[in-house]
């Protein structure tokens, strides 16, 4: 594998990109209060492990249950803190949460966008994130359940692998193992 120079503001750092429902936690349609919130196998200690090894870890997730009114970002920000908590529990962190609220049949007029640039498949969130972490595009993952989690991850140029279930730790092993990351 190439590195990339060593020069400043050169990204450089490797991280994983999560998928929030059906990837770290059990997608029950809008999940969004602490009862709801079931782990996938292997998600907390995939997390923490990620931690040790000094990846970056960030979640970036649709959320359209905000735009369609069913639940407020207040209750987002109370739901990923809960997250949070539970992940401490074992060591882990997520260094940031990326929400998309956004949707095109939005009852919430603020979040109505026909095609809003974070709302994968569009890679907004993922950029962003990369450019927040000084992430390289060649050593970054984005681990998600559905064809727009991958095409979002080729659209920011960076690897992009279906979960479809399992031990969530031992898949993103494999995966970053296959683009020569050790964890």
């Amino acid at each position: 594998m190439s590195e990339i120079p060593n020069h400043p503001g050169a990204p450089s750092r490797a991280g994983v990109i999560f998928d929030r429902d059906g990837v770290l936690n059990v997608d029950h349609g809008y999940v969004h209060r602490q009862d709801q919130l079931e782990w996938t196998p292997g998600a907390r200690e995939a997390v923490a492990r990620l931690n040790r090894a000094g990846l970056a870890v960030v979640v970036a997730t649709n959320q359209s249950g905000v735009a369609r009114g069913y639940y407020g970002l207040d209750d987002l920000d109370e739901f990923h803190e809960h997250m949070q908590l539970l992940l401490a529990e074992v060591g882990g962190r997520v260094d940031r949460f990326y929400a998309a609220p956004h949707h095109e049949d939005a009852s919430v007029a603020a979040f109505r966008h026909a095609d809003h640039p974070d709302r994968k498949p569009n890679p907004g969130m993922l950029l962003r994130a990369m450019e927040d972490f000084g992430l390289d595009p060649t050593r970054t993952l984005m681990v998600g359940d559905r064809a727009s989690d991958l095409e979002a991850a080729r659209r920011a140029g960076v690897h992009g692998a279906l979960y479809t279930g399992g031990d969530l730790e031992a898949f993103v092993v494999v995966e970053l193992a296959s683009m020569g990351i050790e964890v």
